[in-house]
């Protein structure tokens, strides 16, 4: 099994075979519209401007589950993140991550790479406290803006923790690329 083996809906509704990113760096996130990391969609528009010639493509996927912070339907995400942040990379249809209703996709990313990357003691233990009360186990994704780091071969090479910022791992996309 690899990342290529699913299909996923994007914002619109269409289906999307991921076999189409063959050999392309991909960077999948979690992400949320109403969400204190929202602005990380700057950061991830920057990179895909810098790299997408190069082969870098970022999947978006809006995920509701961490304080609700992405109640708009998959549609008005894409249009709010188009037109407040410029986005131009690919937005997905709304998905779980965690739990039971948790997308096939995340579980095999989890399964890939189950611990974050990343050491930001401060801006974690913020993302603990505004998690208190949400049951986490595992290799659960721990708040919106995890970041899934896939090479050109489809390999999950790393997971970065929502704190981690996009421009911090340039130099690993840059790598790959």
């Amino acid at each position: 099994m690899s990342i290529y083996d699913f299909t996923m809906k994007d914002a619109q509704g269409n289906d999307v075979d991921l076999a189409g990113y063959q050999g392309k760096v991909l960077l999948v996130v979690n992400t949320a519209t109403r969400c204190g990391l929202t602005p990380q969609y700057e950061e991830l528009q920057q990179l895909y401007d810098r790299y997408a010639a190069e082969g870098l493509e970022i999947l978006d996927f809006p995920c509701n589950q961490f304080r609700e912070q992405a109640p708009e339907s998959s549609g008005e995400i894409a249009q709010v993140c188009q037109m407040k942040f410029g986005t131009r990379f690919k937005i997905f249809d709304k998905i779980d991550v965690n739990g039971a209703r948790a997308h096939p996709l995340y579980v095999y990313l989890k399964a890939q790479k189950p611990e974050d990357k990343g050491n930001h003691v401060f801006k974690d233990l913020l993302l603990k406290l505004a998690s208190l009360g949400e049951k986490r186990e595992g290799s659960d994704i721990k708040w919106n803006f995890t970041k899934f780091l896939v090479n050109r071969n489809g390999d999950v090479v790393e997971r970065f923790a929502p704190s981690v910022t996009p421009s911090e791992i340039e130099a690993d996309i840059r790598a790959l690329l």
